[in-house]
């Protein structure tokens, strides 16, 4: 159709206009598909972000106390389990567990709908189903991480995070709309069979990603071994302590402010679904500004600078929320704080994920993956319940007030810290050796070369990442929903 309306004169300018850069991320085959994947999942979660919260709110007349608790249970697991799955994802292969998360987040999704036709939805329902998706989230969220490790070499981690966040930025864009008018249409539970079905086609290509890795399990298997070797790298790692105590009060004031935020805009402001599917869509354009700008902004100002002004941006926006008044200004300044939030969050964990994933040797990536998410969402659900409380007891404003003011607090000390005001570009990763200590020698096998790149305890791997025929070195948060 477009060679009836452009002259074949203009195909080949344009062709070189849009063509990929030589050195593009995309034109790996290997990405290509995990960036669609995450493209393809996110676009579905959209529906679910909305969906899930307003089925609780309007259909179940959810109180804040109970949207607390349903935020509690889906961070939960993160407490239960994060450590042990670190240890056990250092022994297994991740794209098999990535691939089986996002399939089981199709299965719990579909269950609200179902359970919705049967009669059987009811508060309850909606806790189990959290915990669960919360158990999906943190195991194989923590393997979709380490998948992106063996994919992209670590010099690029800023740019491929960043290419990560587009895709989902992207989605953020053109979902929300679409999503309040699905849910308006059909109602919340039925439009999640959108994201079932979205989540199924994400598992279909990753099928095809061509990341392999021969694990050959060792003799020497010791379990609270290998999880305290993790913990005491990442207790003997001082960026890693700083960028856990920073990012964990804005998990804290984050999980306080989404408790809220849709009672606020519904109960306070008056918005409707279809308009607060219209509202998010300036939470895709907060992500897609940062996502284009955020390699840009951290090259010039530096990672650990850049995550603290992410931080800050973020804290702003919840404070905003908490002053706007019950008119249509009350309703931009909730779509303004939606794009605050997406801007501040996308760059603020683009350069957390790859300063932590940097500064890691290959063979305790699971491990610190595992215990950083441990330590970051340990706070968060004491923030859920608390802003909660505060919605429920006080008002929903001072759940915002006490998001944003808490927020911007931290980002001033942290800043004080020289650690992070100092990151002004990626760390070299740690000895592996030293990080393992006498754990890298025990968990040797006789004739084994004990280098910075060795193996876990319990586990040898050889991970080869084959784009073509051309084998590439595997280094190193998007996917599962993570």
């Amino acid at each position: 159709m477009l060679s009836l309306v452009l002259p074949s004169r203009w195909w080949p300018a344009l062709k070189q206009r849009f063509a990929l850069p030589a050195n593009d991320l995309l034109r790996d085959a290997a990405y290509r598909r995990l960036w669609t994947s995450i493209l393809i999942s996110s676009l579905g979660g959209q529906v679910t972000m909305l969906a899930l919260p307003l089925t609780a709110v309007v259909l179940l007349h959810a109180t804040p106390t109970q949207m607390g608790l349903l935020v509690a249970c889906e961070i939960a697991p993160f407490v239960l389990l994060s450590l042990p799955s670190g240890v056990w994802l250092d022994r297994v292969r991740k794209l098999p567990v990535y691939i089986g998360g996002e399939l089981s987040l199709a299965v719990i999704v579909a269950s609200v709908p179902a359970a919705h036709y049967l009669g059987w939805l009811a508060m309850p329902w909606m806790y189990v189903a959290g915990f669960v998706m919360g158990c999906v989230y943190c195991v194989a969220g923590s393997a979709a991480q380490i998948v992106l490790t063996q994919v992209v070499s670590r010099d690029r981690l800023v740019e491929a995070h960043a290419r990560n966040a587009l895709a989902s930025s992207g989605a953020e864009v053109a979902g929300p709309g679409f999503a309040g008018a699905l849910i308006k249409a059909v109602g919340a539970p039925v439009a999640l069979l959108l994201d079932a079905l979205m989540l199924v086609g994400s598992v279909l290509i990753l099928r095809g990603v061509r990341v392999q890795e021969v694990i050959t399990p060792s003799k020497d298997v010791h379990f609270w071994r290998d999880l305290k070797a993790g913990i005491r790298f990442v207790r003997g790692t001082p960026l890693l302590v700083t960028m856990a105590c920073t990012v964990g009060v804005w998990q804290m004031c984050h999980h306080a402010a989404i408790v809220v935020q849709i009672l606020f805009a519904t109960r306070t402001l008056g918005l409707s679904e279809s308009q607060i599917g219209l509202s998010f869509v300036g939470l895709g354009a907060g992500t897609v500004l940062a996502s284009t700008t955020g390699h840009r902004i951290s090259s010039r100002i530096g990672p650990g600078p850049c995550l603290l002004l992410g931080i800050a941006i973020c804290g702003a926006g919840w404070l905003l929320l908490a002053a706007a008044p019950a008119n249509a200004w009350g309703r931009f300044m909730f779509a303004l704080m939606l794009f605050l939030f997406g801007f501040g969050a996308v760059l603020g964990f683009i350069n957390f994920l790859s300063l932590r994933q940097a500064v890691t040797p290959a063979p305790l990536l699971g491990r610190m993956t595992s215990t950083m998410r441990w330590l970051t969402l340990l706070p968060a659900g004491p923030g859920a319940l608390m802003g909660g409380a505060l919605g429920e007891h006080l008002s929903l404003r001072a759940s915002l007030v006490f998001a944003g003011g808490v927020t911007l607090i931290a980002a001033l000390v942290a800043w004080r810290w020289s650690m992070l005001r100092e990151a002004c570009e990626l760390p070299a990763p740690e000895n592996a050796d030293d990080a393992l200590g006498a754990e890298a020698a025990v968990s040797a096998l006789p004739g084994d070369d004990v280098s910075s790149d060795a193996e876990p305890a319990g586990v040898r791997r050889e991970a080869i990442d084959r784009v073509g025929d051309k084998p590439v070195e595997p280094h190193a948060e998007q996917g599962a929903r993570a």
